[in-house]
């Protein structure tokens, strides 16, 4: 058959998208009722949220079922990377917790370093409050701890409260969607950072029996190096990715928490354009008035496309979903089994370390993060984020103590040589970190019923 002018045959839009570029836009039953819904539902911002809490679940389950056994061997299965005269052995957990998350680290400095440049995070104000809040909420818990747990045994427990879980924090307000002010959400992200590079700071103070000095060196002077030859205007992205590596083994071997390369990284990457988008529409213009491109024109028009676009915009593009859909559940799946059984949790409550930890954490935690905001609000530090109220503030609190992986990893280290201790404050971090993600996600529901409508609408 052809067409009514002629030269070229009719064929069915079936047989165009089966041999066009794009199966997903075809009109195919496949397409329509599973392959289109599936991929709108991974593109709302609940939809990680919820897949991050159905592996912590899972991994709850596993630990506490009759092959429980298995879920300890399988995370603990050692795996190993030699190149040359390197050589890393580590754990499946510590591969996840220590590599893996910092993809996750990593969109989270891309997206605070474009809020500094372009966002809320300009006004000295605005930044100031999230960072004041932060060490509120890191010194009222630890004072709580050691106020109900200070013994000459206990006593070192004190830094357990003070860690949030960004992972777990954010993923309680991504399940409260658009109800929750998009400026409330950055204050929680760059507290929640904030927080973090504290409890790290702790960790390598006050917790880590080495710090390899050097090691520290070499991170620090490589990422001089990116910085250097960003302001070089070196355009070459394998080589980030080399110098990437190498901050985050020399981090990794200098006792200093690895997951802080990807936030660091974050940070120093470039949050304008390299080129004016004018060069490349213009460009783009004479590339096709002759209504054709060759290769050489196509990978110029590629390359000058991409560079007029922010490099943090592109990446975070790129970046989130192998975060939301891979990263973080697979570090829920890995780090959320805690054995429950025998009467454990009665025993351990029992005991002032997880008394003290539950307490820091669901207690203290939003009792220093709204102090401290009132007392910065009231001395002309900062201002509360755009259309949040004190009572958002309060359940913000609430939903920072979620403390979780970097608590869990302090309490492995707080007590050498006491297994009961050490699974008394397992105890202690999951129960509150369950009791803080359920208040602060009622509390916030309650202050937002209705969701808020879109900048256009």
């Amino acid at each position: 058959m052809t067409n009514p002018h002629g030269d070229q045959p009719d064929i069915s839009e079936d047989e165009v998208w089966r041999t066009g570029p794009s199966y997903l836009a075809s009109n195919k039953p496949l397409v329509r009722l599973v392959a289109r819904p599936l991929r709108e539902f991974l593109r709302v911002e609940a939809a990680g949220s919820l897949l991050l809490l159905a592996a912590a679940a899972v991994a709850l389950v596993w630990a506490n079922s009759p092959v429980a056994a298995s879920y300890d061997s399988f995370w603990h299965t050692e795996v190993g990377l030699e190149i040359g005269p390197l050589h890393l052995v580590e754990s499946l957990q510590h591969w996840v917790n220590d590599a893996l998350m910092v993809i996750f680290f990593f969109v989270v400095g891309l997206e605070i370093k474009y809020e500094l440049v372009h966002g809320d995070l300009r006004d000295p104000r605005t930044a100031a409050l999230p960072i004041i809040a932060a060490v509120g909420g890191m010194a009222v818990p630890a004072l709580v701890y050691f106020a109900i747990a200070g013994g000459p045994e206990t006593g070192s427990g004190w830094g357990i409260p003070m860690a949030t879980d960004i992972a777990f924090a954010v993923g309680v307000l991504g399940l409260l969607g658009r109800r929750i002010p998009s400026a409330a959400r950055l204050f929680l992200l760059t507290l929640a950072i904030v927080d973090d590079i504290g409890a790290i700071i702790v960790i390598a103070i006050f917790y880590t029996a080495e710090l390899d000095m050097a090691w520290l060196a070499t991170a620090t002077g490589l990422l001089l190096v990116m910085v250097g030859l960003r302001m070089l205007r070196v355009w070459s992205f394998p080589v980030y990715v080399v110098l990437g590596v190498g901050v985050w083994f020399a981090l990794l071997e200098s006792g200093v928490h690895a997951t802080l390369a990807g936030v660091a990284i974050g940070l120093i990457t470039p949050a304008t354009a390299l080129l004016r988008e004018d060069v490349a529409r213009s460009y783009a213009r004479e590339a096709i008035t002759d209504h054709h491109l060759d290769a050489d024109e196509l990978a110029r028009l590629r390359f000058l496309l991409a560079e007029s676009v922010p490099v943090v915009e592109r990446l975070q593009a790129q970046l989130h979903p192998v975060s939301a859909y891979l990263a973080l559940p697979v570090f829920a799946l890995a780090n959320a089994g805690v054995d429950l059984r025998g009467g454990v949790v009665g025993e351990a409550m029992t005991s002032s370390v997880a008394q003290g930890i539950v307490l820091g954490l669901v207690v203290g935690k939003p009792a220093g993060i709204v102090l401290a905001c009132f007392v910065a609000v009231r001395l002309g530090l900062g201002r509360l984020p755009d259309r949040t109220t004190w009572t958002m503030v309060s359940g913000i609190g609430c939903v920072a103590g979620i403390g979780f992986t970097v608590s869990l990893f302090i309490a492995g280290l707080s007590f050498p040589g006491s297994e009961q201790l050490t699974g008394d404050a397992k105890v202690g971090i999951l129960l509150a970190s369950a009791a803080a993600a359920v208040l602060g996600w009622l509390l916030l529901r309650l202050t937002s019923p209705e969701p808020l409508p879109d900048a256009d609408d």
